[in-house]
């Protein structure tokens, strides 16, 4: 099952008529075919026939909600993204080091092969497109790498590059844990979080201990 793009409460807010509670539950279910056909893949390939038999509804339906298949993707992405970028501010909110924070981000991103596979599957799924979603994971990255260069604490001299590299290793751990878990254990995605630190500039003694530090609790999906 994909990961659902919003809390199930939001499609019956209160004061809420049943039509337009119908039709939340109608976009929510396009969202959702979306999500798990980019985690399945098949995002650029897929039909609006496909989308509309995956979410259960009438082919016609989908234009009562979305003008193209591009929108539709784009929308379910933002909106996976920013949740998980939510959840993960929350995660940090505690820590002030910008190295900290940012290698927190990695360690709990690199986990979601074992705490949420559905949505690895849909990142991986939408492999470095993910950096042009203006909303979720990657401006977040890029706000803490360009938080580390103006703290001192990162000396890598282009945030945007630094960024691409980034996401290059994550994806690469969660394909690889996804087709190979043998091979990935929770080691490897602290190792990842130490190359990335020393990639960034932190002295490699110091990334080495930032990087097995007792990480917060993650907040349910």
């Amino acid at each position: 099952m994909a990961p659902s793009a919003q809390p199930a409460a939001a499609n019956s807010a209160p004061g809420q008529t049943r039509l337009h509670r119908r039709k939340a539950r109608t976009r929510q279910a396009l969202i959702d075919a979306a999500v798990g056909l980019i985690a399945e893949g098949r995002g650029e390939r897929a039909s609006i026939q496909e989308i509309t038999e995956a979410a259960d509804i009438g082919f016609g339906s989908f234009y009562n909600h979305f003008e193209s298949k591009d929108e539709l993707f784009r929308t379910a992405s933002e909106e996976v993204l920013e949740r998980w970028g939510q959840m993960i501010d929350r995660a940090c909110a505690d820590l002030d080091d910008p190295a900290e924070v940012f290698a927190t981000s990695i360690r709990i991103s690199g986990r979601l092969g074992w705490t949420h596979p559905d949505l690895a599957r849909f990142i991986t799924g939408a492999g470095l497109d993910l950096l042009d979603i203006p909303r979720g994971l990657a401006p977040r990255a890029l706000r803490d790498i360009k938080l580390g260069q103006a703290a001192g604490r990162f000396t890598v001299p282009h945030a945007d590059i630094a960024l691409g590299a980034v996401a290059g290793g994550l994806l690469g751990l969660l394909r690889v844990h996804q087709h190979h878990p043998e091979q990935i254990d929770e080691t490897a995605v602290d190792q990842l979080a130490e190359a990335i630190l020393r990639m960034l500039g932190v002295p490699a003694r110091e990334a080495k201990r930032i990087a097995v530090r007792e990480l917060p609790d993650i907040p349910a999906w």
